[in-house]
């Protein structure tokens, strides 16, 4: 990552098949969260990466995704979980099995705080990333609790309480003095809107961006049809029939020609694009296939976001057959 000036480590910690970092506030997430007691992240490893990342110079922003994409606390906590694992039909309540999210009507819901409260201080970032993606409704609809909340709140709603939920978390994260960042999907799917003070993660279509910054919220780059590194490769799902559901493979090309900002003419909203980001999620990436799946794609967005799509010397966009040629040429003594 330094070698090509990549500056950022966003750490998706946590996911619905594991909770493997350390919690001190509730140790029972990783006593039975993880896989093995081999594969996890203690204290004192997550502060030995920040520090070697630091010294590269690179921040690490951890990412606690909530509240969906959560089954792995139903292991510990399943009396503040909401739809777990719903079968046969797991496509209707989530992008993947097993299904379940946290139950945002349950008044037991400090859970979300103690998150933020306790990594806030293990993460010394002033990002906090609170996730906020892949939510589907239909998750609390059947929930019986939810159900009977609405009902005993007259002009309460589902979405409502969606909102009531995100505002309370946005809050919580300010309150730790950390910066909060939130995935699209909240806001621009459900009708959510954060605080102006949230950094948004653009990622679902490349006008994403646009959108974001139309409603005055500063925008990271994600783009999945141009940054996202592990399509292309056959899917795991069942629900797909061979392609993965972000595919094809997204060449250093794709990746190369893509200006974020090129749709947004205002130059006031096209300062809110912070940047971009290359998104590897590890379903079908690990130690053997990383280094192969980033690299040199990865460099390639680099380059891009640091220096533009605009070539200086000619005041126009930057040719990729210029750029392929460059690669191949070396140079002799």
């Amino acid at each position: 990552m330094s070698y090509n000036n990549l500056n950022v480590l966003h750490w998706h910690i946590v996911d619905a098949f594991s909770w493997p970092v350390e919690s001190k506030v509730h140790p029972e997430l990783t006593e039975k969260g993880a896989y093995t007691t081999d594969m996890l992240y203690p204290y004192e490893e997550i502060k030995k990466i920040i520090n070697y990342a630091k010294s590269r110079p690179i921040r690490v922003m951890p990412e606690f995704n909530m509240p969906g994409n959560t089954f792995i606390v139903s292991d510990a906590h399943p009396e503040i979980m909401s739809c777990l694992n719903k079968q046969p039909n797991w496509d209707k309540f989530g992008p993947e099995p097993p299904s379940g999210q946290l139950n945002i009507a349950d008044l037991r819901g400090s859970f979300a705080f103690d998150v933020i409260t306790e990594y806030s201080r293990l993460f010394v970032d002033l990002g906090f990333h609170m996730g906020g993606g892949s939510l589907n409704l239909e998750w609390w609809k059947e929930d019986p609790v939810i159900e009977l909340y609405v009902c005993d709140h007259p002009g309460e709603s589902i979405e409502s309480l969606v909102k009531g939920w995100f505002n309370q978390t946005v809050g919580k994260i300010q309150e730790m003095g950390k910066v909060p960042f939130a995935r699209e999907d909240s806001m621009l799917n459900f009708g959510y809107e954060t605080k102006n003070t949230t950094i948004v993660e653009a990622w679902v279509s490349e006008d994403s961006v646009g959108k974001v910054v139309d409603k005055g919220y500063r925008a990271i780059a994600t783009s999945w049809n141009r940054h996202y590194l592990d399509c292309g490769h056959g899917s795991w799902l069942s629900n797909f029939e061979g392609s993965s559901w972000c595919g094809p493979y997204k060449g250093w090309q794709k990746i190369y020609s893509y200006n974020p900002r090129a749709k947004i003419t205002d130059p006031a909203k096209q300062k809110l694009v912070l940047g971009g980001e290359v998104a590897l999620w590890s379903a079908q990436s690990d130690e053997t296939t990383v280094d192969r799946n980033l690299y040199p794609r990865a460099a390639a967005f680099s380059e891009i976001m640091w220096t533009g799509s605009i070539d200086p010397n000619t005041n126009s966009t930057k040719d990729i057959g210029k750029v392929a040629r460059r690669l191949t040429t070396t140079d002799s003594a």
